[in-house]
């Protein structure tokens, strides 16, 4: 078995990676939203996504969530949303078209600090494009679906394969890791009261139990 921080991966774990990244991704139809959620993360891909679908017309008005984390000051010392604000900007986004919320520091305060947010600004949506990363889809969805249960959500994200993903991140473990990390908090977390109940297919359990015991276990919660 490899150590834990190895760079490398077996066949069989790709094969375990791609049921799991699959099942994140929902696969919502793209369409026009009245606002969207850009979740703040650890790499520029929320904000490429998110003027790519403005570019596209897919929303007039983006907020973009997130302070900081361990994960995330070195490379965004000002905070994720101000950073991705900063990209859209340089990007061509207008800055009418943004909103900031510089302080949520997981995916329920992104939800409920940009309902806010919004709300400060007198928008009340009934539709949002919430875009995150592609393996995040689900649990952003099942979050939302708890803390706003009234909108109707469209989850977006970069179009991208995981063998994509992996190159962007340059670390194979470290991304698997991060899907094994999604999917138990997607089982975790509904009976915390955070998100709602998402049913995990037979083959995606069984990929998810093979890649613990193998070790991809840096971004589990502690139990």
């Amino acid at each position: 078995m490899p150590a834990p921080h190895a760079t490398t991966i077996t066949d069989q774990q790709w094969y375990d990676a791609e049921l799991v990244w699959s099942y994140h991704q929902l696969g919502h139809e793209q369409r026009a939203c009245d606002v969207a959620i850009g979740l703040g993360s650890h790499d520029l891909g929320v904000a490429n996504a998110a003027v790519s679908f403005y570019e596209a017309g897919s929303f007039p008005l983006v907020v973009f969530s997130g302070g900081n984390s361990a994960t995330t000051r070195a490379r965004f010392p000002r905070g994720e949303a101000v950073h991705y604000r900063e990209h859209a900007l340089a990007h061509g986004v207008p800055p009418e078209a943004i909103l900031v919320e510089p302080h949520a520091s997981n995916t329920g305060q992104n939800i409920t600090y940009s309902r806010e947010v919004l709300a400060q600004n007198g928008i009340a949506p009934t539709t949002v494009m919430l875009i995150s990363k592609p393996y995040m889809q689900r649990r952003a969805y099942a979050t939302t679906r708890k803390l706003w249960p009234e909108i109707e959500v469209v989850c977006a994200s970069e179009p991208m394969t995981l063998k994509d993903y992996v190159s962007a991140i340059g670390d194979p473990r470290l991304v698997v890791d991060m899907l094994i990390g999604d999917l138990q908090r997607i089982q975790v977390y509904p009976s915390e009261g955070f998100a709602i109940a998402q049913d995990v297919p037979a083959e995606v359990a069984a990929a998810y139990d093979r890649l613990v015991r193998e070790g991809f276990t840096s971004r589990l919660l502690s139990t």
